[in-house]
């Protein structure tokens, strides 16, 4: 398994994936919607939650994986070329 994790790490898309999915999972779970986010404190307490529940937490590292694995190549792994890359392809 050969994933270029440092360029996925300098990607901002990556980290709005990352963030977004994790947020909506919480969200879901918990069966809030933007109307009860009334507070930075209501916000918390939903992201306190999910990283203290097992099934949650799960969801969060799926999401994560998704971000991180490239369907497009067989297997769990980047292409060479994607490999070889030292900054996110502006292509």
């Amino acid at each position: 398994m050969k994933i270029n994790i440092p360029v996925r790490l300098k990607n901002p898309v990556f980290w709005v994936q990352v963030l977004l999915g994790a947020f909506a999972t919480a969200l879901a779970y918990a069966g809030m919607t933007e109307a009860d986010m009334t507070s930075w404190g209501a916000v918390w307490e939903i992201v306190e939650g999910t990283f203290t529940n097992p099934y949650c937490l799960f969801l969060v590292l799926c999401n994560i994986w998704n971000a991180v694995n490239d369907p497009t190549t067989s297997g769990v792994t980047d292409s060479t070329r994607a490999l070889g890359y030292t900054e996110p392809n502006k292509e």
